[in-house]
């Protein structure tokens, strides 16, 4: 936790280029949980500087603790990648999943015709959270079929960054042995 806050503290004061590589190795290297509880507690507020850097540390979390999960024996004996399988005994989450796509799209939608019209703009932490909470397939069609927020690393590599968190999310899901 010390070492988290002594990188926060680096983040506010230095070069974001600098720190952001820092945050990084150390979030690869399992640090991303203290990072996370750092930024969290001392630099809640979401600029364009930082959202990069946020969007990896919050998808290398998940899937650390989904690492952490697997190698603590929480699955099941055999490993299965049947998708559709696992779609279809919890069609719940099928049908969220195309709800929470199309509300994506609609928002990132919106906000290129906001855009285009000189209006009040949707917020880049709704429309990556929107991608965050399972958005993530509509939020990419979104971006390229609409030509909207493809000039920005935090959307051009972080949507699909939180897509393949979300892959690993439900992999595990599917095999967790429940």
């Amino acid at each position: 936790m010390k070492l988290s806050c002594f990188w926060i503290f680096l983040y506010l004061h230095t070069e974001n280029v600098q720190v952001d590589a820092i945050l990084t190795i150390c979030s690869l290297i399992g640090g991303s949980a203290g990072i996370l509880l750092a930024i969290l507690l001392f630099d809640r507020k979401a600029v364009k500087d930082n959202m990069m850097s946020r969007v990896f540390i919050a998808c290398v979390f998940v899937i650390e603790v989904i690492i952490l999960l697997m190698v603590k024996g929480h699955h099941a004996d055999h490993i299965t990648l049947a998708f559709w399988e696992f779609f279809a005994k919890y069609k719940i989450l099928l049908i969220y999943l195309a709800v929470i796509n199309f509300i994506a799209f609609a928002a990132y939608a919106v906000d290129k015709v906001n855009a285009a019209e000189h209006r009040s703009r949707i917020r880049i932490v709704t429309l990556l959270g929107l991608a965050f909470v399972g958005g993530s397939v509509g939020s990419l069609l979104a971006m390229y079929l609409l030509r909207h927020k493809t000039r920005k690393n935090y959307f051009t590599v972080g949507v699909p960054l939180i897509m393949v968190m979300q892959v690993v999310v439900i992999f595990y899901a599917m095999n967790a042995g429940w």
